[in-house]
């Protein structure tokens, strides 16, 4: 009866705190990315608090999160006044780009034109418009996602900068829980080798994104395709992705010089095929192998997993986290209790040793053949006598 009362009360336990998870699951979410923040500007304010501020941890902490700022705050600009030029310029150009575009003339009324899409669009007006009214947002909606986005950006800055100043005594407070040094050393040695990992495939995927952005908008600018600056944030913030996306930002970029001019069309698939087997055969491997050391299945794997589980958030997530299991499981399988003796660091079994003969018919250290020969020799004087 006692069993059956314990089940239940696990399985109670259980129930309550899936349920919890569910409705602080936007909290742990924020949790989870400030976590990967933090481990990622761990070291960065470790190597600054041994070589710069002489072991002040809360300083070192605030110059790198002020540094994090500004360098947020320089990219953020450098985007946010292009952008705003072009998309001041394109909302002056709506109008006329709608007349002529039914009217089939210009380069997006010659591409539907040529495509027959302007037909099917004029034939499903009425679709298109019913759409649309289903798809619009009462403003009130948006500016509350827009609040609820500013407040998990903040919150997840507080959380990674309290994570980075307070980690260390955490850290240090519960390995002194463990009673054998082995152990905790151990722990210590799995835990660096998991921050490295994260921190190099953050600092690396997102040194690969600007890479990638800065090559298309090169090309996108030097065939004169409009927009230019967009196309190429959308590309680099695209092929932050694992795997597809640096595809799905290509195609966009495709499609927009494709919709300007067949040579901007040929020059920009020529770059893209081109910056596809660079980023898969040079920065790829140039910047993950000392990192993130984890063979194409497992991140497919991992990546549709993650997918499932948590949309685009799992997909950014999905490499480090299957790093730092590969990472945990590595050094269980290291530790692993073994029945065979084995020698070095392939593990070879180590062969049992034979001891030595002593010349008296019994091997050295065989007690029984130590113990046989008083009674031949006392049976020799017996007889003789």
């Amino acid at each position: 009866m006692r069993t059956i009362a314990t089940t239940i009360a696990m399985v109670l336990v259980t129930a309550i705190l899936l349920l919890i998870l569910r409705e602080v699951s936007r909290v742990v979410v924020w949790i989870i990315v400030a976590v990967f923040f933090a481990v990622a500007l761990a070291p960065v304010v470790g190597w600054v608090d041994r070589k710069v501020t002489g072991g002040r941890r809360a300083l070192s902490t605030l110059l790198v999160f002020l540094l994090v700022v500004v360098l947020l705050g320089g990219l953020i600009t450098a985007f946010a006044v292009p952008l705003t030029q072009e998309g001041t310029k394109f909302a002056g150009q709506v109008p006329s780009l709608i007349s002529d575009a039914k009217a089939g003339r210009g380069v997006i009324g010659n591409f539907l034109d040529k495509t027959n899409a302007l037909h099917l669009i004029q034939q499903h007006q009425d679709q298109i418009k019913h759409y649309a009214s289903g798809l619009s947002t009462p403003a009130t909606g948006v500016l509350s996602g827009v609040a609820t986005t500013f407040a998990g950006l903040v919150t997840i800055f507080v959380l990674a900068y309290l994570m980075v100043l307070e980690g260390p005594k955490l850290v240090t407070g519960a390995l002194n829980l463990l009673d054998s040094d082995d152990t905790r050393g151990r722990i210590r040695a799995v835990a660096a080798d998991c921050a490295k990992s994260v921190t190099g495939y953050l600092s690396g995927n997102l040194l690969i994104s600007v890479i990638c952005g800065v090559i298309h908008y090169a090309a996108l600018k030097a065939m004169g395709v409009p927009f230019a600056g967009l196309i190429a944030l959308f590309v680099a913030i695209a092929d932050l992705i694992p795997l597809v996306g640096a595809t799905l930002g290509g195609i966009v970029a495709l499609v927009a010089a494709a919709i300007h001019s067949i040579p901007a069309l040929i020059v920009v698939a020529i770059v893209f095929v081109i910056y596809q087997q660079l980023e898969n055969h040079l920065l790829q491997p140039l910047i993950f192998a000392r990192t993130v050391n984890l063979n194409p299945l497992t991140v497919l794997v991992s990546i549709l997993v993650a997918v499932e589980l948590a949309g685009i958030l799992g997909a950014l997530l999905a490499i480090p986290i299957a790093s730092i299991i590969q990472v945990i499981a590595r050094d269980l399988w290291d530790h692993r209790p073994k029945t065979t003796p084995t020698v070095g660091e392939d593990e070879v079994p180590a062969r049992p040793t034979t001891p030595p003969d002593n010349g008296s018919g019994a091997l050295e250290g065989d007690t029984h053949g130590d113990r046989q020969e008083p009674d031949h020799r006392a049976a020799e004087v017996a007889r003789r006598g």
